[in-house]
């Protein structure tokens, strides 16, 4: 999945569609993988951790609820807490805040697609 690195982000957020609460308090949601209409969706259950105050962009606060989702970058997994919402408007489906950064990468501006670009295979790493 595509995923912007933004270090002037608190809250990481993943883009979701038909998000509906379950009878027991979990969420159900569907990740929406890519900006193609056509492609493929999939659908998850999580119990939400907490609602966040996020001030996006546009400056109006926005109430969202965050799930705790467990990701790869590179060679690193790690738990990371995720808000949901709608990015059907932005290039990237995915976007990596700081808190999700702290303590683990270090970022460089100078640097792009460390990990391989996307499309292809693993250990081809950009200079």
């Amino acid at each position: 999945m595509l995923t912007k690195i933004d270090t002037g982000a608190r809250t990481s957020s993943l883009h979701v569609a038909d998000v509906e609460e379950l009878a027991d308090g979990r969420l159900r949601f569907d990740v929406v993988l890519s900006r193609k209409p056509h492609d493929r969706q999939v659908r998850v259950e999580a119990r939400p951790v907490r609602t966040a105050k996020i001030r996006p962009t546009t400056g109006l606060a926005e109430s969202r609820r965050v799930v705790a989702v467990k990701v790869r970058i590179g060679p690193v997994e790690k738990t990371i807490e995720v808000s949901l919402v709608s990015r059907q408007h932005m290039l990237c489906r995915m976007l990596l805040g700081r808190t999700a950064l702290c303590g683990t990468f270090l970022v460089d501006p100078d640097r792009v697609y460390v990990f391989g670009r996307p499309g292809r295979s693993s250990g081809e790493v950009a200079p």
